[in-house]
């Protein structure tokens, strides 16, 4: 299967060393894409080493299910990595997780994640489910399109932009089109950073929302510390402040050990992660690929302590 878009992976060869990779290890690609990491990945393992990766978005599927074909290490699970649970306990020795929106979705007009082109308005990563965002806007309440537009776009203009599109429901009907749609937040929000177009922030609060995005990320960081084997690596590369805020929160929280007051001189109890640590695309990555400019990736190493323990 060939894509009339093609995809520039983020930290390719950072995010696989980062891995630490065992030729004989499992390891969990959790967001397929187009599969850039799955393949280095898969050219550092043996005949032994085992990949599984996850993703909703079908053409990303039938991309994954052809490398399958050719290579029986290779596993592709058509469902988000919030399913990353279902494996087995301590059975995976790395667990990448590429979030955020694929090249191929953005520049597709059809799949309706971009305001640049005109498309229907849609933004689900997987089309064979769920509700589109067109069809959320219909009935979605003001209160609850403020809510959205502020919490996930961080969007300071977010009520007058949710009583815009209220206004244009009832004047000319449900929003269709990206373009309807990015018509109408340039109406109502009068300034924004240099450069940076006036719908960027509402596409990402309502791609977020519509697709359980950060649900989704915090059900597969805590999965993470149920299969993740001791020594393995946790690795996480994010594009938006609200996924690296929660990412930074979590390796945190489970990276820092715990006194028991009560006893002040008993030992700290060790926490599930360690190692943590921050990396950011180098200047020829982003000069190359401007896309990657906001990514960040950290990564943590699974101890041996319970995965019960907790601050």
């Amino acid at each position: 299967m060939q894509d009339a878009w093609t995809h520039q992976t983020v930290l390719l060869n950072e995010a696989v060393d980062a891995l630490a990779i065992h030729p004989d290890g499992h390891y969990v690609d959790a967001t397929f894409g187009r599969g850039g990491h799955s393949r280095l990945i898969l050219s550092k393992l043996s005949e032994r080493g085992r990949l599984t990766a996850f993703d909703k978005d079908p053409q990303a599927v039938a991309v994954a299910q052809e490398m399958a074909a050719r290579d029986g290490r290779f596993f592709i699970r058509h469902e988000g990595f919030c399913h990353l649970g279902e494996l087995p306990p301590a059975s995976v020795d790395g667990v990448l997780m590429d979030l955020g929106v694929s090249s191929p979705q953005i520049d597709d007009p059809e799949r309706g994640f971009s305001f640049r082109g005109d498309g229907p308005l849609d933004m689900r990563m997987d089309t064979t489910r769920g509700q589109s965002v067109a069809q959320w806007l219909e009935t979605a309440e003001v209160s609850t399109l403020a809510e959205v537009i502020r919490e996930y776009g961080e969007e300071r203009f977010a009520q007058q932009v949710a009583k815009a599109i209220d206004r244009r429901r009832q004047e000319r009907g449900p929003l269709r089109t990206t373009r309807e749609l990015a018509e109408v937040v340039a109406g109502a929000v009068k300034t924004r950073e240099p450069g940076k177009d006036p719908a960027t922030r509402t596409f990402q609060a309502f791609r977020i929302f519509i697709n359980a995005e950060l649900e989704e990320l915090q059900q597969a960081l805590e999965a993470s510390l149920q299969v993740l084997r001791p020594g393995g690596q946790l690795v996480v590369i994010s594009f938006h402040s609200l996924e690296d805020r929660m990412v930074k929160q979590f390796m945190a929280r489970h990276s820092r050990a715990v006194v028991d007051r009560r006893v002040p001189f008993a030992e700290p109890q060790p926490m599930p992660l360690t190692g943590v640590s921050r990396l950011m695309p180098s200047d020829a990555e982003v000069a190359a690929n401007p896309r990657s400019r906001s990514a960040v990736m950290r990564v943590a190493e699974r101890t041996a302590a319970p995965v019960g323990v907790s601050s």
